[in-house]
């Protein structure tokens, strides 16, 4: 068996400006996060923890664009560029189809705490928001 090394490369985009997704892997199936780069297949990795994921994500990012760069593959440019999304741009409104069930629990629980519908998703949206940029420092 031949073994290959491989150098290591500066990527032209760094990994930050990829977008990735974090999810939680079944207890069933050992637990932990999953982490994967949409925009650059086979960049994978977990984690005992987002974090772990995430690090070792970064990891697997550099590798993986390494070996790309080694057989001559293209580097596809991020999908997202946040030069793109101005303030301006953003108008802050969001429409969303909920199941019917999950629209009733909301208004239940909105009309319970007094508030409308749409300052409760909002409350929720921020605290997951918050909880997330918690969980990274």
């Amino acid at each position: 068996m031949t073994v290959k090394t491989i150098a290591k490369v500066t990527p032209a985009f760094p990994f930050e400006a990829y977008s990735h997704i974090v999810s939680p892997i079944h207890p069933a199936d050992g637990g932990g996060f999953m982490f994967t780069m949409p925009d650059i297949p086979g960049v994978m990795a977990d984690g005992a923890t987002e974090m772990e994921a995430i690090a070792d994500g970064r990891e697997a990012f550099i590798a993986t664009v390494s070996a790309m760069v080694d057989m001559g593959q293209e580097i596809p440019a991020p999908a997202f560029n946040a030069e793109d999304f101005t303030p301006a741009a953003a108008s802050g409104k969001v429409l969303a189809r909920l199941p019917r069930s999950m629209h009733l629990q909301l208004t239940a629980r909105a009309k319970t705490e007094g508030v409308s519908l749409n300052s409760l998703v909002l409350a929720f949206i921020a605290e997951g928001l918050g909880r997330r940029a918690a969980a990274r420092t």
